[in-house]
């Protein structure tokens, strides 16, 4: 059933909000308007610790699932031990963690699927079709498509080429419409876009998320402890933001802006900034649009804001942690 033209403009706005690229819009529009339940997904190695950078495909997933797409959760463990992230049993650990912590942070479960890479990666057709793929991908083709997720760029292992064989060919065994992931997953995304249909494949169109940078303006670094991490406390978030980088007027580049954009509105769809009567009383924003205009101008002052983010975050992320507590209760 096709839908109507406002429906369609509607559901493109959803699905390319907040997005740094799509390949292609036509084929988006296409999609949306020949097929009833498109297919999206994102591939995740599994991670000890889910910071608010991880999170932003899953909202983009949650954009998806509210405009009628099936997702499908692709926990790479796989993946994750080719790049060197720990045996398969810690790996396996992480991933059921990381499940129930999706899906904590707005997922809805019954639209759903997780699947392990381990699940179909190991099969006979699986493997053949790596090497119906490694026959025509250059080395410096797979290499230049993993640098940007590589754990080791100066020095790469055999296996680390094995990889994005593997993250295109997953996207025609799970019979993907849509690949989403950052930015840097494009290249690996574009090696799919080429590649698969001489494979018999169909091309996936792909929705890219910009990568946030960390709270200090730099990238975003584990051992810099530049970003809000799940398992912060209310007084470390609140601590984070209030250090954060965030120059006034300035929106390029600043992550308190980033945190506002990607996190506060798509949830809550209005930020309060609660201030004193001196400094202009309490103001409302029921769009992005409408706090930015104001920051620009200096009308909204950085401290103001980040007061307001760091309120908002530890909302999101407290509702989160006790949905996530009950699910990890539910399964002991």
């Amino acid at each position: 059933m096709l839908i109507l033209a406002m429906d369609l403009e509607k559901k493109l706005a959803i699905a390319t909000r907040n997005a740094e690229e799509v390949v292609s819009i036509e084929e988006l529009k296409e999609l949306l308007e020949t097929k009833e339940k498109p297919r999206a997904y994102v591939g995740y190695e599994p991670s000890g610790e889910i910071h608010l950078g991880h999170l932003i495909t899953v909202n983009k997933l949650k954009d998806l699932q509210s405009i009628g797409f099936e997702i499908v959760v692709l926990l790479a463990d796989i993946h994750a031990y080719l790049n060197e992230k720990g045996s398969f049993e810690e790996i396996r650990k992480l991933a059921e963690r990381n499940m129930k912590t999706f899906i904590a942070f707005g997922l809805e479960e019954k639209n759903a699927k997780f699947i392990l890479g381990s699940e179909y990666q190991l099969n006979k057709d699986y493997m053949l079709d790596i090497l119906k793929l490694a026959r025509i991908t250059t080395l410096n083709r797979a290499r230049r498509s993993m640098d940007e997720v590589s754990r080791r760029k100066e020095d790469p292992m055999v296996s680390q080429m094995i990889y994005p064989l593997m993250q295109s060919l997953d996207i025609a065994y799970l019979k993907i419409d849509v690949a989403v992931g950052g930015i840097d997953q494009r290249k690996i995304h574009m090696l799919a876009r080429e590649n698969l249909p001489a494979l018999g494949y169909k091309a996936p169109i792909c929705i890219h998320t910009p990568i946030i940078s960390g709270l200090d303006g730099e990238k975003m670094s584990k051992s810099k402890g530049n970003y809000i991490s799940i398992s912060d406390s209310n007084e470390e978030v609140e601590r984070k933001i209030m250090k954060a980088f965030c120059p006034p007027k300035v929106v390029e580049g600043n992550p308190v802006i980033d945190l506002a954009k990607h996190y506060v509105f798509p949830t809550y769809g209005k930020v309060k900034i609660e201030r004193d009567s001196k400094f202009g009383g309490d103001v409302e924003y029921e769009s992005f649009e409408a706090m930015i205009e104001d920051f620009t101008s200096g009308a909204l002052h950085p401290m103001d804001l980040k007061k307001a983010v760091a309120k908002y975050l530890n909302s999101f992320i407290d509702d989160s942690r006790r949905k996530l507590k009950k699910l990890t209760e539910e399964s002991s």
